[in-house]
């Protein structure tokens, strides 16, 4: 019979390199969720101003904290509409009952939050206003909500066949490097324009 000798080290480097993998996949699973959940509550809440989503998980419960530019709205008449929603998630995620909780938040500063600015100036293009109407509306609304700068990009069939991009930027816009990734908000959205 052969004997075979495990040294205690390798046995706890063995289940170091199982935690970290299960890390990594906790983060994946916690990234994809996140993800869903986003773009849920985006479809759902698209008219009442929805501009993010904050998850706070605690050992007992979970709670989604919406933030929208109309919170009323979100909540809908005597909370119909955020318990609805509340179920929604519930079956989708597959949380049990009473294990999470979803509150509405209002946008604390509605012309610097990118998402509901690009929701809005999507409203108006589907409503046919003029494109650089628009964009300029946009663009003064988050100059005058004391933002240092602000880039407006519109692409695609504006008027005639042939598509095309324009750009309206005023004040000073960071491109590159790491400032970017946490002092510029990106918001982008895709739409079809209605046709005469």
């Amino acid at each position: 019979r052969p004997f075979i000798h495990i040294n205690r080290g390798d046995l706890k480097m063995a289940s170091q390199v199982a935690q970290q993998v299960n890390k990594k996949r906790k983060f994946v699973a916690d990234g994809v969720f996140y993800a869903e959940l986003n773009e849920l509550l985006q479809r759902e809440l698209a008219e009442q101003g929805y501009s993010g989503v904050e998850v706070r998980v605690a050992p007992s419960k979970t709670e989604i904290i919406i933030r929208a530019t109309r919170p009323k709205d979100v909540l809908g008449e005597k909370a119909r509409r955020i318990r609805e929603l509340t179920a929604v998630v519930q079956k989708r995620f597959g949380f049990k009952e009473g294990a999470v909780e979803l509150y509405a938040e209002r946008v604390a500063h509605r012309g610097l939050c990118a998402v509901a600015q690009a929701e809005s100036l999507r409203y108006k293009l589907l409503e046919s206003l003029p494109v650089r109407r628009a964009c300029y509306g946009v663009l003064r609304q988050v100059m005058e909500s004391g933002a240092k700068g602000c880039e407006v990009i519109v692409s695609g069939k504006l008027r005639a066949q042939r598509a095309k991009a324009m750009k309206f930027k005023d004040g000073y816009m960071l491109k590159s490097g790491n400032p970017t990734t946490y002092d510029v908000y990106v918001a982008q959205f895709f739409f079809s324009s209605r046709r005469r």
